[in-house]
C-alpha cells in the first residue's frame, strides 16, 4: 500500500473551508482506480496543524490521479492553507484487531 500524507497550517477562519475542499478532493479520488480511503487528521500537539492522509493500492495509481487532477483541484479549493510538507509513504507492516 501506498500513503500520501499533506501537513497543512489552516487558520481558525479558513477550517471550515479546508474541510470542505478536503472532501471535494476525496469525492473525486473516490473514483480512481487504486484509491483505499482517505482521512482528515488534526494534530494535537501543533495548533492549526491538519494532516490529510490518501491511501492508494500503489504508487502509480496516486502519481495516475495526481497528473490527472491535482492542479485542477487546487484551482477549486478555497481555503487559504500553508502546506508544511508531503509524505510518501511505503506501508511494510499492518495488523488490526
Amino acid at each position: 500500500m501506498f500513503i500520501h500524507a499533506v501537513l497543512f497550517v489552516v487558520g481558525p477562519k479558513e477550517t471550515a473551508k479546508y474541510r470542505r475542499d478536503s472532501l471535494m478532493w476525496a469525492s473525486y479520488t473516490r473514483q480512481a482506480p487504486g484509491f483505499r480511503s482517505y482521512r482528515t487528521m488534526k494534530c494535537y500537539q501543533a495548533k492549526g496543524q491538519y494532516l490529510s492522509v490518501y491511501a492508494w493500492d500503489t504508487k502509480s495509481a496516486h502519481d495516475k490521479f495526481m497528473r490527472k487532477y491535482h492542479d485542477w483541484l487546487v484551482s477549486k479549493s478555497s481555503a487559504k492553507v500553508k502546506v508544511l510538507g508531503y509524505y510518501n509513504l511505503k506501508q511494510l507492516d499492518y495488523r488490526a484487531r
